[in-house]
């Protein structure tokens, strides 16, 4: 850790090749700060990434990364968190990767609740395979191969996080630089798995879910006298329909990490020379 560190140092020589206007660069710009803002360097963070615009966020970002297969980040996340707990893992996706393809790992990575950050760039349409619809499209979202819509009600991520038994549920939009650091920074310092879903628009394939949409809608729960710690609180603001709220909806005050209460705290990276203790024992058991 270190207070030395500025958002610029998580910056590659990677130029972004996001369209002009993506809600993505406000997202990573705000992981990256959050990251400085809570002491972390680019030295001890590892970033990993799914498949989507928001995949080759590791490339942009300096730090240890790797960029996964489709739906399939988390999983790697959590190996790489358990495998060195000094790590500060912080595991980035879209609403395709993440609710679609991903969802299984999703709601797993949910109740183990490892010590990590999920940030999912939710644009509510597929926008590196040129605009179809999402898990959170909405319902009469016209599209190239739904043009009726989809004819289905969008996925409800914050809901699946709470029913999974999440310990820190979020949301943010990415072109409100200061709160959506300050999201993300929470849920970093969250002990437990800090999942954060972020308005991220598509300026080139959705014209409905827009910039100007999410500032006209969005309820910042800040100006509310919402609890984050109360579950039936979060519960009622999840399920409403109605509203696009921003800022920590729910916060569990008894999360223990799955790391720390299975007692994974030393690092697999040091393995020591020789085998383990009683590894021939073991094996002459089995054969």
């Amino acid at each position: 850790m270190s207070s030395d560190v500025r958002f610029t140092d998580f910056k590659s020589d990677e130029q972004p090749t996001w369209c002009p206007g993506c809600g993505d660069f406000g997202t990573m710009n705000g992981m990256m700060k959050a990251l400085a803002n809570t002491g972390n360097d680019p030295d001890n963070t590892f970033v990993v990434a799914g498949i989507g615009c928001s995949g080759k966020i590791g490339t942009y970002m300096h730090s240890y990364a790797l960029h996964g297969v489709h739906g399939r980040a988390l999983p790697v996340g959590i190996g790489v968190k358990l495998a060195n707990p000094n790590l500060e893992v912080m595991v980035a996706g879209g609403d395709g990767d993440g609710y679609s393809i991903g969802a299984g790992h999703f709601i797993h990575a949910v109740r183990r609740n490892v010590d990590m950050t999920y940030v999912v760039m939710n644009n509510r349409i597929y926008g590196l395979t040129k605009g179809q619809a999402s898990p959170t499209s909405r319902e009469d979202f016209e599209t190239s191969t739904t043009p009726d819509g989809p004819k289905q009600p969008p996925v409800n991520p914050l809901a699946l996080a709470l029913a999974g038994g999440g310990s820190f549920i979020a949301q943010s939009f990415s072109s409100d630089s200061q709160r959506h650091t300050e999201i993300v920074k929470e849920a970093i310092e969250h002990d437990g798995f800090g999942f954060v879903n972020v308005y991220s628009p598509c300026v080139t394939f959705n014209d409905v879910d827009t910039y100007d949409y999410f500032r006209d809608a969005i309820v910042d729960l800040e100006d509310t006298d919402h609890d984050p710690t109360d579950y039936d609180d979060a519960k009622s603001k999840i399920l409403d329909a109605d509203k696009e709220y921003q800022g920590v909806l729910y916060k569990s005050e008894n999360s223990v990490p799955f790391d720390e209460r299975e007692g994974l705290t030393d690092s697999m990276a040091d393995i020591p020379d020789g085998a383990p203790d009683d590894a021939m024992d073991l094996v002459r058991e089995f054969y």
